[in-house]
């Protein structure tokens, strides 16, 4: 693609991205680590990370949508591919068709897929999610109780493992990760045949006691901290391997008087003579509005890395920041700045905007130059 030179660029670097995934199965020796890709592998780009991952070794993926899933297939021909929010209504027969294999929550979706399995006369794999205190998805307790009972529902399936979702997993103090560590162990002894999956990212770094058999890490592939800022020196002790870098470009650079204001609605009021610098990223390639005012940007400089400010409104294509303390010479148009990565940590740049790393990567925009580095990119080839 041809570098205009007022294109943001997004650089992901995908040997990174293996490196973090390397570590956290590395966390659970005896268990298989798969890799949570949906959200697009959480804006980064599924047909890009899919395939880096399978030729690290990864088998096994999770989407959430049935369209995900039929996406991913394309890129990731021989792996496991599971999609949590179980089968579309009326997809069962595309979805047998590409090999995915469903996460069922409901006696509806367990009829359904097993209906699917007698039509075609052969067994659909498929996985069983139990709630043990998220009460979003999964079987309740009653229903869970009656497929125990009686598996017969479950004809015609082959069941790869029973799998739970916990809902306080980057608090590690919260009481009610050990409540569902316990519930969910209960819940294996009442179907012994099944391999458990129970640890999302966070909860790798909960312990062995969570990490049976299949790990399920999402948000760390990506680089953000799964933990929790109150989680103290344990936060530190989970910092991930920097995989995304997003950068933009200055446009113009002028020099703003005491009592001046910038951009929409005047609410930024110079204090100082005040030099401000105009970037090519807005709300309109996801980054975000709530930024404004908050946020910040780093710029390499010749006295090395400078932080700057956000100055005024994140507008729909254009952000300002005040790079006073910079030499003119360091912020001419086309300088490179920061402002995911490179000095600017996407969970740090997240807090600032009152929200979380998730959100800020799973709404990277399309406007993006995006470049994948490293060795893995041979495999995403």
């Amino acid at each position: 693609m041809t570098d205009f030179g007022d294109q943001a660029i997004l650089t992901i670097d995908l040997d990174a991205l293996v490196a973090n995934w390397r570590r956290l199965g590395g966390m659970a020796p005896n268990s298989e680590c798969g890799a949570v890709v949906k959200a697009d592998a959480y804006g980064l780009g599924a047909a890009k990370v899919g395939p880096a991952l399978f030729a690290a070794g990864c088998r096994r993926f999770f989407v959430a949508h049935s369209t995900e899933a039929l996406a991913l297939r394309a890129a990731v021909p021989d792996g496991t591919i599971h999609i949590l929010h179980g089968p579309a209504a009326g997809a069962e027969a595309d979805l047998a068709a590409a090999n995915l294999c469903p996460v069922l929550s409901t006696p509806g979706q367990i009829a359904a897929w097993a209906a699917e399995a007698r039509r075609l006369g052969r067994k659909l794999p498929a996985a069983i999610h139990i709630d043990t205190g998220m009460n979003r998805l999964g079987l309740s307790e009653a229903e869970a109780n009656i497929l125990a009972q009686d598996p017969s529902a479950l004809d015609g399936l082959e069941i790869g493992f029973v799998m739970t979702h916990l809902a306080c997993s980057d608090e590690p103090d919260h009481p009610l990760n050990q409540t569902q560590r316990e519930r969910f162990a209960t819940w294996r002894q009442r179907f012994p045949d099944l391999k458990g999956s129970l640890a999302n990212s966070a909860g790798i770094f909960l312990g062995a006691g969570f990490h049976h058999d299949i790990l399920r890490p999402g948000i760390a592939l990506y680089g953000s901290n799964p933990l929790d800022p109150a989680a103290g020196p344990r936060r530190e002790a989970s910092r991930m391997a920097e995989v995304v870098h997003l950068q933009g470009r200055i446009l113009q650079v002028r020099s703003v008087d005491r009592g001046d204001t910038v951009g929409y609605g005047a609410g930024y009021i110079v204090e100082k003579p005040s030099r401000i610098a105009t970037v090519a990223v807005g709300y309109a390639d996801g980054f975000t509005r709530a930024l404004s005012g908050r946020g910040s940007a780093v710029i390499k400089g010749r006295q090395g890395h400078v932080r700057v400010p956000i100055a005024g409104r994140v507008s729909m294509d254009l952000i300002t920041l005040d790079v006073s303390a910079l030499d003119a010479a360091d912020c001419v148009p086309g300088t490179p700045v920061s402002l995911l990565g490179g000095g600017i940590d996407i969970d740090e740049q997240a807090a600032s905007a009152g929200t979380i790393g998730y959100e800020l990567l799973t709404q990277l925009g399309r406007r993006y130059r995006r470049v994948y580095t490293g060795a893995s990119l041979r495999g995403a080839a």
